[in-house]
């Protein structure tokens, strides 16, 4: 009994605090400037020639970057660099970006005096609201005893990368959370593959909390090597955070039926952002390269992500595991770093060590 309100309580915090940040008007919705139009079709179009190639088991191969580093503070251990690239996305995605989006940011923490084909590196993917690099260096400096060092991305839209109109997280438009997620998955899987063939590292990982755990997802499944998967308090598609958890509350719903026909239901516009949103469903994309790599944390009380979408990533990639935290989205966010770098340190692990170059 005690447990059951214990798991009410983390229940109901999620919603509080998805009150306050998402149903006040300290901000302004979600998607306030509707579909996107043109950018809209662009990015279905792109998105859905990913699963025919998928599926008849072709490599979609990483773009080689060169990232230009300088080094922002070194100990006797372990050194922190920032890093800048072009985005290594096609033409047609750079043009639909922002501007302000075009040149990518990455944090790189790493051990010092450890040869490279000996340590893992673990690019550490955005949440939702997450603009800068400090929360992720915190949760990946600990593993540096470990000999695993942490690479963090700047998501476009967000931190530096955010649009001069864009308010806080709140992207503009839906093809601006597609746009998102498709830069985000083509310059994560560039940085493994300079990790890897640059770099020299002997094993690699994707993680990410959230959205970046939707993102990570389907970077370990498209990327063509076996990485550690490391989705954490993440949904299965991006459906569930605004059709169904907290974020429904936060979407500019009337915008979006403007946008498409003001004779239109609440109920069919809702329906149509499900079809664009399906595109997002990490289950239609193909089972990572070493699926035992694969570790998902979840939550027990989340009020974001419901359990049935946990599973449905699990049932689609068999060997893959679950571990569950006692607590919600927002208490184990705070409360179990412990549980995620376990989880981190245990998928790098199932790696065999890549054989190092001559």
């Amino acid at each position: 009994m005690v447990a059951i309100k214990i798991g009410m309580l983390h229940y109901v915090l999620d919603h509080v605090y998805g009150a306050f940040m998402h149903r006040t008007k300290l901000s302004p919705p979600f998607f306030s400037r509707g579909w996107g139009g043109s950018k809209l079709d662009l990015l279905e179009n792109m998105i859905k020639q990913i699963f025919p190639a998928a599926a008849e088991g072709q490599n979609w191969p990483p773009r080689l970057i060169q990232p230009m580093w300088k080094t922002v503070w070194e100990t006797k251990n372990a050194c922190l660099k920032e890093g800048i690239f072009r985005t290594p996305c096609d033409e047609q995605i750079i043009n639909a970006l922002p501007p302000e989006s075009h040149i990518a940011r990455v944090a790189f923490l790493a051990p010092k005096f450890v040869p490279p084909h000996k340590m893992a590196c673990v690019v550490h993917l955005a949440g939702t609201g997450d603009h800068s690099f400090e929360r992720r260096l915190r949760l990946g400096g600990p593993l540096l005893k470990e000999n695993i060092a942490t690479m963090v991305l700047e998501s476009p839209f967000y931190g530096q990368r955010r649009p001069f109109l864009q308010s806080g997280s709140k992207l503009l438009c839906v093809s601006d959370l597609l746009l998102l997620g498709r830069t985000t998955i083509e310059e994560a899987r560039s940085l493994l593959h300079w990790l890897d063939t640059e770099a020299g590292y002997g094993k690699m990982g994707v993680c990410g909390l959230s959205m970046g755990g939707v993102h990570a997802a389907m970077v370990g499944s498209l990327h063509p090597t076996p990485i550690a998967t490391l989705p954490f308090l993440s949904p299965h598609s991006a459906v569930v955070a605004f059709c169904e958890g907290v974020l429904k509350h936060a979407t500019a719903w009337d915008a979006l039926r403007q946008d498409l026909s003001t004779a239109m239901t609440l109920h069919e516009v809702q329906e149509h952002m499900r079809h664009v949103l399906s595109l997002t469903d990490v289950t239609r994309f193909p089972i990572p390269k070493n699926p035992n790599a694969c570790i998902l944390v979840a939550a027990t009380d989340d009020g974001y992500i419901p359990k049935h979408s946990v599973l449905e990533v699990q049932r689609a990639w068999p060997g893959s595991e679950v571990r569950w935290v006692t607590g919600g989205h927002v208490s184990s966010f705070i409360l179990h770093n412990g549980e995620f770098r376990r989880a981190i340190m245990d998928g790098l692990n199932r790696l065999k060590w890549k054989e190092p170059s001559n």
